[in-house]
């Protein structure tokens, strides 16, 4: 059993791979039936479907020991509502560092969530040994560079992503955590 990051206000919860399969082949209702909660119409989107679900359930089924370190539905302690999913982009050795990843639904933002499941990954990775976590940002996306930022996050570089175009590749060292 792969361990709920808990936060105040919320829990990081490991996706089902199960679930994660039938949301895959579009069994929406059999997907919620398992993960024990709604999910938000907001979810998955098209891009989801294509890219980041099916890659998530691959790196699932190849190592099933390590989904701590893939992808986590964002669920708050209190209603048991899905107001987000993130997670890492895989495990460290398989894809070279810990980088993590976050989105907020658009009915959540501005509430802090982001900023909070992103801290908490951070701990989870250097509680494991890392020394270094990455986080990559449209320069674009103002919301996500306060979050990194805030959480003291640096600049080291920017690379070009075949789906999202320019990023800014941001990291923060176990030295200096948020």
């Amino acid at each position: 059993m792969i361990a709920t990051i808990s936060t105040p206000r919320l829990e990081l919860v490991p996706f089902d791979p199960t679930a994660l399969k039938h949301l895959v082949r579009g069994d929406r209702p059999q997907a919620q039936h398992i993960l024990g909660i709604q999910l938000p119409d907001e979810f998955p989107t098209p891009g989801e479907l294509a890219g980041f679900l099916p890659i998530q359930l691959h790196r699932m089924e190849a190592a099933p020991d390590r989904r701590g370190w893939m992808a986590r539905l964002i669920v708050t302690r209190t209603d048991r509502e899905m107001v987000g999913h993130c997670g890492f982009h895989g495990p460290p050795d398989v894809i070279g560092r810990a980088e993590i990843g976050y989105t907020v639904f658009t009915p959540f933002r501005g509430q802090g969530f982001a900023k909070e499941a992103a801290q908490a990954l951070v701990q989870y990775a250097f509680a494991r040994g890392e020394t270094e976590v990455f986080a990559t940002v449209s320069p674009a996306n103002a919301p996500s560079l306060a979050v990194v930022r805030a959480l003291g996050f640096i600049q080291v570089g920017t690379q070009e992503d075949e789906v999202d175009g320019l990023e800014l590749v941001f990291a923060v060292r176990a030295n200096h955590p948020p």
